[in-house]
């Protein structure tokens, strides 16, 4: 048992919309080595190919994903079943993982996930997530977005796993991601002056990230 408990955090990392997890992954590893080494990274691709352009073109290459789809103003959400259903079939082919990273549109999924899971609309065989990392994120249903029914009650009750929060002072999903923190206890937050990407980690960024680590760390030693 005591090795089982040793081993890395294992965690389930989605992208944002259209993008990939190959874009992810590139933009992950320029964090330090001092935080990559700490945890185990795995990185999916979202179910639906992009039907539209994507903004990262000029940076990066295709093939980009999408995890759903929404009306224009995120009143109404489509095919978001068979993303659940995707992402539950891939975490019990994969799994087990520990905790969820996830950016933007994999960020607004990944925070909603804790919740939804404790009420049963998602994830229900597999094991509980343990924490979550959100970069860019917003919550279903908040200042900026509408609510499929199966996240209607995701932020019904205050939720208690570790959470570390990335926030851009000049991200269009600051105030979102702000609004967001108060529906987890206790969560880590790091800001970065930069806008809807994910930033390189500075000092007092890795400081706080390793902070975090050590906090999932000890939740796994105590069988958490």
């Amino acid at each position: 048992m005591e090795i089982q408990f040793q081993r890395k955090p294992r965690v389930l990392c989605l992208h944002g919309f259209r993008t990939s997890a190959e874009i992810l992954r590139k933009q992950i590893e320029r964090w330090p080595e001092s935080v990559l080494r700490k945890l185990d990274l795995v990185f999916i691709d979202a179910p639906f190919p992009a039907r539209g352009r994507s903004g990262v073109e000029s940076l990066f290459d295709p093939p980009y994903y999408e995890w759903f789809q929404s009306s224009q103003g995120f009143t109404e959400y489509y095919n978001f079943d068979e993303c659940l259903a995707y992402l539950e079939d891939y975490m019990i082919k994969h799994g087990p993982f520990d905790g969820l990273l996830g950016f933007s549109q994999g960020a607004i999924l990944s925070a909603a996930f804790p919740g939804m899971q404790s009420e049963g609309t998602a994830l229900t065989r597999v094991p509980m997530i343990k924490f979550v990392i959100i970069l860019s994120g917003a919550m279903f249903g908040g200042i900026e977005f509408g609510l499929p029914k199966q996240a209607a009650d995701a932020y019904s009750s205050p939720i208690k796993l570790p959470s570390l929060h990335i926030i851009g002072e000049k991200d269009f999903l600051k105030e979102p991601g702000i609004a967001l923190l108060e529906s987890f206890q206790d969560p880590f937050v790091i800001y970065h002056p930069n806008g809807h990407v994910v930033p390189r980690l500075d000092d007092k960024a890795e400081e706080i990230m390793l902070s975090f680590i050590d906090k999932i760390g000890k939740l796994q030693l105590q069988g958490g």
